[in-house]
C-alpha cells in the first residue's frame, strides 16, 4: 500500500518546491525593487484588464512585503500589478525603452537606479534624482528624459505607474505557446543617483525658467500692441463668455486658439493672450506654462487636420 502511494507524495512534495521556490523568487524581487526606489511609502496598483477597474493600496515597505500572497492570488486571477512612490519623491520612470536606450542612458551618466524588465526586451528604467522634486518639474524632467532616451510620453509625469517584478505581465498579447505569460524581471536594483542627476535637473528647471520668462515678455507685448490692429477680431473673452463653453476655460481657450492661428495671429499673441488671463486655479508657474503648451499644441494639432481634410 505505502509503495502506491510514494509517486503521488512525491508529486505533491515537488508542487510544493515548486511553488515555495517561486514565492521565494517574488519575495525577493519585490524587496530588492522597493528597497532601491527608496521610498517609504507605496501606492500599489491592481489593475483588471477586462474591465478597467484599478484597485489602489498605499502600503508602508513592511505591508507591501506582508500582502505578496494576496498580489500573487489577484496577478494569477488576470490582473497587473503595479507601484509607485506615494507623494512627491525623487525618482522618474522612463517606460518603453529598448535594450539599445538602456545602454545609450548608461553611456551618457544616466544609469538607473531600478530597471525592470516588463516584457521580453522592453524595459522600465527608474531614475533618482537624489532630492525630492516638485510635481510639475517632476513631470518636465520625465518629459525631457522620455524624449531624449525615446521613451513613452504618455508615460511621461511625476505619479505614473511602473511594474512590480516578481509578477507575470498579463497582456493577452504575452501569452506563451504553453498558456504561460512572462514574468516582470528585476534586471538592476542599485538605488544609486545617477551621476549626471544634478547638472539635468538644474538644465530642465532653467528651461522651465525662461519659457515663464518668454510668456512674461509676450504677454507685456500683446498689452503694447495697439487695439485698432485687432478689435476687429474677436478676443479671447468672447470665447470666456460664451454659455455654450459652460465656464470651461479648457474649452473656450482652445476655441480662442484655433479662432486666432486660423486668423493669422502669430502663435506667440495667442500664448500671451492666454496668459495674461488668471491661471492662477492651475497652480505653479510651471502648471500654467504647460496648460497653455497643451491648448495651443492642440490647436495646431485641429488646424492641421482641418486642413487636411480641405
Amino acid at each position: 500500500m505505502s509503495s502506491l502511494n510514494t509517486p503521488k507524495l512525491s508529486c505533491v512534495s515537488s508542487e510544493k518546491r515548486k511553488k515555495s521556490t517561486t514565492d521565494a523568487r517574488t519575495q525577493g524581487a519585490v524587496r530588492r525593487q522597493i528597497e532601491a526606489m527608496g521610498a517609504t511609502r507605496f501606492e500599489i496598483g491592481v489593475f483588471d484588464l477586462n474591465s478597467e477597474q484599478m484597485i489602489l493600496r498605499t502600503w508602508d515597505r513592511d505591508t507591501v512585503l506582508k500582502s505578496i500572497a494576496w498580489l500573487r492570488y489577484e496577478n494569477l486571477n488576470g490582473r497587473n500589478i503595479y507601484i509607485r512612490p506615494a507623494g512627491e519623491h525623487h525618482l522618474s520612470l522612463v517606460d518603453d525603452l529598448r535594450g539599445a536606450a538602456i545602454q545609450k542612458m548608461k553611456r551618457e551618466g544616466f544609469v538607473p537606479a531600478v530597471l525592470v524588465e516588463t516584457s521580453p526586451d522592453n524595459f522600465q528604467a527608474w531614475l533618482n534624482h537624489g532630492k525630492r522634486l516638485e510635481r510639475s518639474l517632476s513631470t518636465a524632467i520625465a518629459k525631457s528624459l522620455a524624449t531624449e532616451f525615446r521613451g513613452d510620453l504618455g508615460s511621461a509625469d511625476w505619479r505614473h505607474f511602473g511594474r512590480l517584478a516578481g509578477f507575470t505581465n498579463r497582456k493577452e498579447k504575452y501569452r506563451q505557446p504553453d498558456g504561460d505569460f512572462p514574468y516582470v524581471r528585476l534586471r538592476e536594483a542599485s538605488g544609486s543617483t545617477y551621476a549626471k542627476a544634478a547638472g539635468f535637473v538644474a538644465e530642465v528647471e532653467q528651461k522651465i525658467l525662461n519659457e515663464i520668462a518668454e510668456a512674461g515678455r509676450q504677454r507685456d507685448q500683446f498689452r503694447k500692441t495697439p487695439r485698432r490692429t485687432r478689435e476687429h477680431l474677436k478676443d479671447i473673452d468672447h470665447f470666456r463668455n460664451d454659455p455654450k463653453y459652460g465656464g470651461a476655460h479648457s474649452r473656450s481657450d482652445l476655441a480662442y486658439a484655433v479662432y486666432s492661428l486660423d486668423h493669422d495671429i502669430p502663435e506667440s499673441q495667442v500664448r500671451a493672450r492666454i496668459a495674461s488671463q488668471a491661471l492662477s486655479y492651475l497652480g505653479s508657474a510651471a502648471r500654467q506654462q504647460d496648460y497653455i503648451e497643451r491648448i495651443l499644441d492642440k490647436a495646431l494639432k485641429y488646424l492641421s487636420c482641418d486642413t487636411l481634410g480641405k
